[in-house]
């Protein structure tokens, strides 16, 4: 909860700059136009588990399952006054297991080090820059390493190729496989 709350209130510059980039791509636009929720009660969950291996859905519900997560455990925004970046950020929070399917990252502290690298060169987010410089002080000397020398050049190098992740609208994506999305936003293969 205070991750989420810091992210909300250190958000003030990038929220408008990551609605502004929804606003002017036409599925981003959609997205803030419609506002989806990525929510159980959203989502078809028989449906996206029938779907085929490597699909977006079935990927997705499997990283749900693996990790025991769930896309309800996102609370929503308190302190963001403007009900449009509220939304914002409750898009962004919506797509982090999204962004762990993407690049293929489990929840473990050093896959969460890694999203939040690529988070944070996609957003601008304070607390996804944070976490990323100082999420790795828990780590091994070996898994520091692994960090450094392949997975932070990597999702470093993924953020900035990517088209923004927020404008992809996801829920009309599940039967889109995984490695043509990521061929699609701009996602290198994972190392």
């Amino acid at each position: 909860d205070m991750v989420a709350v810091f992210g909300e209130t250190t958000g003030c510059l990038a929220l408008p700059n990551l609605r502004d980039k929804m606003k002017h791509h036409p599925e981003g636009y959609r997205i803030l136009q419609e506002r989806p929720r990525i929510r159980l009660s959203t989502l078809d969950m028989g449906r996206l588990q029938g779907l085929p291996d490597g699909s977006l859905g079935r990927e997705y519900v499997r990283f749900l399952e693996d990790n025991k997560v769930s896309p309800d455990t996102r609370m929503p925004p308190k302190f963001v006054d403007d009900e449009e970046l509220a939304y914002v950020i409750q898009r962004y929070r919506e797509v982090h297991d999204l962004m762990h399917t993407l690049l293929g990252m489990p929840t473990n502290m050093l896959g969460e080090v890694v999203v939040k690298w690529f988070e944070a060169v996609q957003t601008g987010l304070p607390m996804c820059v944070l976490g990323a410089a100082f999420g790795p002080v828990h780590l091994s000397a070996r898994k520091l390493q692994v960090l450094a020398t392949e997975l932070v050049p990597w999702a470093i190098r993924s953020g900035r190729n990517a088209s923004c992740i927020l404008n992809v609208y996801y829920e009309q994506r599940w039967e889109q496989t995984v490695e043509s999305l990521r061929e699609e936003i701009g996602i290198f293969p994972p190392p």
